[in-house]
């Protein structure tokens, strides 16, 4: 697929993988929408954009907040008229034992993990099934197949994005929609700090090569695609 202008949905924009996805984007024609809490954050990715003579807007946006993903979608379609793909990469980690988490912890990791991808994903097919075209490409985690201790409820959450993906992608499948997931391992993010300051910083993987695995995917030809990837550190144990 050709992305230049594309329209494109990046959320958690502002840093980390959705920062590194968002530029590799914008350098392939596609114009970003990036969408984040922090505004300043966000104007500072749009510079380094602008510094390339890319094409993106900002939409602040949190994701726990339905309101803020209702005027998201609503903002893209007054501007652009069309989504061509989605890509939900915000996300939060809490971790704790399983048996005093507090669920106040529990309802924050789900509102953002997972609701906000479900009511992400809801907007853009409201979008994308009259087009009768467009791409998803959820964000998840290889905790999905791993049994971290302290991990219980993330976990949860990103398997919940596993489930809605495979049933959405097959649900879609007619309406020319095509859905995938990325499993990554270990980022150098700020949220690997909390979630496995156990690594060795000098083998995290840079968020740059969780972007260029999605152009990878989006840029096959039109008779391709790739369902799911697990992409993991070279250091960690294979499969």
């Amino acid at each position: 697929m050709d992305l230049n202008n594309k329209t494109v949905i990046v959320t958690g924009a502002s840093k980390g993988i959705g920062r590194a996805i968002s530029i590799e984007l914008a350098k392939e024609g596609a114009i970003v929408v990036l969408a984040a809490r922090t505004k300043e954050k966000l104007i500072e990715v749009k510079k380094n954009i602008d510094s390339f003579n890319g094409k993106s807007l900002i939409v602040p946006a949190d994701m726990s907040r339905e309101e803020d993903i209702l005027k998201l979608f609503s903002k893209v379609k007054e501007e652009f008229g069309k989504l061509d793909i989605l890509i939900n990469n915000a996300g939060i980690f809490i971790g704790g034992n399983l048996v005093d988490f507090d669920i106040s912890d529990y309802e924050k990791i789900m509102n953002v993990n997972f609701k906000a991808v479900f009511l992400c994903c809801q907007q853009a097919l409201k979008i994308m099934i009259p087009q009768k075209n467009g791409f998803i490409i959820n964000i998840s985690s290889n905790v999905v197949f791993k049994g971290y201790p302290q991990q219980a409820i993330y976990s949860a959450s990103k398997n919940a994005v596993v489930g809605l993906s495979k049933s959405m992608a097959n649900e879609v499948q007619k309406d020319g929609i095509s859905v995938a997931l990325i499993h990554p391992g270990g980022v150098d993010t700020e949220l690997i700090d909390s979630a496995r300051p156990d690594i060795n910083k000098s083998d995290l993987m840079p968020p740059e090569d969780i972007a260029k695995t999605i152009i990878y995917m989006l840029k096959l030809s039109d008779n391709s695609w790739v369902d799911e990837i697990i992409i993991r550190r070279r250091t960690a144990k294979p499969f």
